[in-house]
């Protein structure tokens, strides 16, 4: 079932030093999410920003494909111990995001908002990183329904439930909140080579 799922458990000695501690390597994008898919109407889609900025603003999707494109390519990894490399992304780079809304001194926490109610959290110095990216296309393809179009947030350096896929706002905070997954019993912080999977 498990090699159906994800391919196999062996872990080719070449890419070793890029696969975390209890992941296997997969050919395969598993498709793990809570609740449904949802449809998204582009005509009536917004992206927010909002809290500890100091300019609040909402983009239509218009607005957000004229934004500066970036791509990256990355290895992510999956909480359910799944690690996918070498891929690609393309969309708006977090920085871009950042210089519109314009951080507050008091910003140190990022809540993503997205659909159906779905959050996930993590420090503002963790999101403001270079391979940051908030992705509407993966290997040259717009974003696929269950993968998160038109539009899903891109966080490597963490386990993949904090990129955030149907996304739709981030809000700014002062103090840190935790979001779905991280309240029932996610670890907070989610460092793969830390294996910080559960809180403790």
């Amino acid at each position: 079932m498990f090699e159906r799922l994800f391919g196999g458990r062996t872990v080719d000695p070449a890419v070793r030093d890029r696969v975390p501690p209890g992941q296997y390597v997969t050919e395969k994008f598993p498709v793990l999410h809570y609740g449904s898919v949802p449809r998204v109407d582009l005509a009536t889609w917004d992206f927010k920003v909002w809290g500890e900025v100091e300019n609040s603003f909402r983009l239509t999707w218009d607005e957000f494909k004229h934004l500066p494109r970036k791509t990256i390519h990355a290895d992510i990894h999956c909480v359910t111990r799944w690690s996918k490399l070498d891929t690609d992304w393309e969309g708006v780079a977090i920085q871009e995001v950042l210089k519109l809304g314009n951080p507050k001194p008091t910003a140190r926490f990022v809540v993503e908002h997205a659909e159906q109610g779905y959050t996930t959290n993590v420090p503002l110095e963790v999101l403001d990183d270079e391979d940051v990216i908030l992705a509407d296309t993966f290997a040259g393809q717009p974003l696929e329904a269950e993968h998160g179009y038109p539009l899903r947030l891109v966080l490597p350096k963490r386990y993949f439930w904090k990129s955030a896929k149907w996304i739709r706002g981030l809000e700014f905070l002062a103090e840190d909140r935790l979001g779905f997954w991280e309240r029932y019993g996610y670890n907070n912080n989610a460092d793969f080579w830390k294996e910080e999977r559960f809180s403790d």
